[in-house]
């Protein structure tokens, strides 16, 4: 049920590497997220945000940089570390890291990337803690803050996101999940883990009524997910018998067919590769926590396969999908 290119590589490794290096100091085009309080706050990318101003948008310039950290983890020795590890050296300094909390701590920042952007960085921030380098050490104040974001949002929150773009609360809690573990944040886990449990535990026979335009997440599969990282393993697995009971089916047809991708220079359009891309990491994960003898299991893992063999050769080429698809086939290629 493999495909050749269905783990990552030290070729795809490489491929990423060279992807991201490309576009992480990339500073223009760049979509600004600023809230403007006055003529002071009139800046460029590169000012406002010394280390994250590149990837056409801040959230993506984040995850360019978890690409990076990551294929240097599992692949020290490939050629594009002798850039990776100076980019880290002179990107991860207290003087950068002071000015980008800077600025996620103003009052007008407090919705700046809710809450995409803030598990991507905790996300990369658990990345750095697993290098032998002063990396994560540095970024931790920023780090600090966009936990403190999550702490004084989720209570506030009384109905999920349930998007297939950034606003996405199933995404944010799935992905940052990692930082909770990698830190042994016990207490941040648990809000996560009580806040999905009264957004989501009676979700029952999911309709599935996607993709639409934009979606480069599906938000049937990732609430799926996102309960998988929080809950006990028996008890998801009756949870996800009642969510979607006709898995094993192939139904709902919409989740288990990849998305058609018309136009790859349109940044919106090109989303649905990102979707195909992200399908496949749910369908993995998914998979990995149902029982052999379960046949949603085979359905998951078919369909895993099916959307990345659509993806993973549209990763490079136009600069709309190119400056954040790596991440995204990282995610896949890497899901258990």
């Amino acid at each position: 049920m493999s495909l050749p290119s269905d783990r990552l590589t030290p070729e795809l490794a490489s491929k990423f590497a060279r992807i991201a290096l490309r576009h992480v100091g990339r500073e223009f085009p760049n979509k600004m997220d600023t809230v403007l309080t006055g003529p002071g706050d009139v800046k460029g990318p590169r000012a406002q945000h010394p280390i994250f101003f590149g990837s056409f948008d801040w959230h993506s310039c984040v995850h360019g940089y978890w690409t990076l950290a990551t294929v240097l983890r599992l692949h020290p020795d490939l050629p594009e570390a002798a850039d990776i590890r100076p980019l880290f050296d002179d990107s991860f300094t207290a003087a950068k890291v002071a000015v980008e909390t800077a600025y996620v701590l103003r009052p007008a920042s407090r919705g700046f990337e809710r809450p995409y952007g803030w598990a991507w960085l905790l996300k990369l921030q658990a990345e750095l803690l697993a290098h032998d380098a002063p990396w994560s050490a540095t970024l931790r104040p920023l780090a600090d803050a966009f936990a403190q974001r999550f702490r004084d949002f989720l209570p506030l929150a009384t109905y999920p996101i349930r998007t297939g773009v950034h606003s996405s609360t199933s995404f944010a809690l799935a992905l940052a999940s990692d930082y909770t573990r990698a830190t042994g944040d016990a207490e941040l886990f648990d809000m996560f883990e009580t806040k999905a449990r009264r957004w989501h535990r009676d979700d029952r026979a999911a309709q599935a009524w996607e993709p639409s335009q934009d979606d480069f997440l599906s938000p049937t599969l990732m609430t799926a997910v996102c309960l998988r990282r929080l809950l006990p393993q028996e008890e998801w697995r009756r949870w996800f018998d009642n969510y979607l009971p006709l898995a094993g089916d192939r139904r709902p047809a919409s989740l288990f067919s990849p998305a058609t991708v018309s136009d790859r220079t349109d940044g919106k359009i090109a989303h649905l590769d990102g979707l195909n891309l992200s399908r496949a990491w749910c369908w993995r994960e998914i998979a990995s926590g149902l029982p052999a003898a379960n046949p949603a299991r085979e359905a998951a893992e078919r369909a895993a396969n099916a959307h990345l063999a659509v993806a993973l050769p549209h990763v490079a080429g136009d600069y709309m999908g190119e400056h954040w698809l790596a991440s995204f086939a990282l995610l896949a290629l890497l899901a258990p």
